[in-house]
């Protein structure tokens, strides 16, 4: 089962919890045990698995990368979005979780987080569920 989800960011870099998106397909499908795939078909955005509890985390996440990666280098792409290309690059485009009796298999404060870096903008993002049973 393959289910693309949209998200609406707000600010240039954000990380906005998907999980619950993500959950909804689960329990939709009906599925028992498998792999889901979470992947953005996006070149400045980015998918990553972290802490939910604290917002300091995502934050602290977003500030770290605008330190290594600022939005204004010595970069050559033309566009002025070369820091989020690399920011998403470090990220990944996609996670994988597994899950088994229709749960997700996740640490107690692990969230799957859409990242922006180049907003705000209405993205997308594909959630594939793959049964094992």
């Amino acid at each position: 089962m393959l289910k693309q989800f949209t998200v609406k960011t707000n600010s240039r870099c954000q990380m906005i919890d998907v999980t619950g998106e993500v959950r909804s397909i689960l329990r939709e499908a009906g599925y028992t045990s498998g792999v889901c795939q979470v992947y953005v078909p996006h070149t400045t955005a980015g998918i990553t698995i972290n802490e939910n509890a604290d917002p300091d985390v995502p934050r602290d996440i977003l500030a770290t990368l605008e330190r290594l990666v600022p939005l204004h280098g010595n970069y050559r792409h033309s566009e002025g979005n070369s820091d989020a290309h690399v920011k998403a690059s470090l990220m990944g485009f996609s996670q994988t979780v597994f899950f088994e009796n229709g749960t997700l298999i996740l640490g107690t404060w692990q969230s799957v987080f859409f990242c922006e870096f180049d907003g705000p903008r209405t993205r997308s993002f594909f959630v594939k569920l793959i049964p094992t049973s």
